[in-house]
């Protein structure tokens, strides 16, 4: 179960990533992306094939997330999560939440044996912030 604290530090980022960004308006990786813009949050995608998505700059890989990015999203199929994970211990990102659909149980085990607040319970950030699809 995911906790206040767990929240509180996730959203004490300066800025957010999006792993599985997607330029179609109908995917989670979109909705997700959007839902921080609609929440007056600074974010950017990761998208290896998108320079921006909803007018919020992308970048290829978590390795060339700007600096301020201390939390991602993950939306992404678990086999991708995986390597996500590992990239975001690598980049020295402090929160990855996972949403539904996107979790991998040796993903989640990363996290928490480098430290990184993980949010894998099946909490979905579009619930937790609001979202409204217009």
């Amino acid at each position: 179960m995911v906790t206040d604290n767990d929240l509180g530090a996730f959203f004490s980022s300066p800025a957010y990533g999006v792993a599985g960004a997607s330029t179609n308006r109908d995917k989670y990786g979109n909705k997700v992306l959007r839902c921080y813009q609609q929440n007056g949050r600074k974010v950017y995608g990761i998208n290896p094939r998108a320079g921006e998505i909803e007018g919020a700059l992308c970048v290829a890989t978590v390795a060339e997330l700007p600096d301020d990015v201390e939390s991602i999203s993950v939306i992404t199929p678990p086999a991708i999560t995986v390597q996500v994970v590992s990239a975001a211990i690598a980049r020295g990102i402090k929160n990855i939440w996972m949403q539904p659909g996107a979790e991998h149980p040796g993903a989640v085990a990363e996290c928490r044996k480098h430290g990184v607040n993980v949010i894998a319970d099946g909490s979905c950030i579009l619930v937790v912030l609001g979202y409204s699809d217009h």
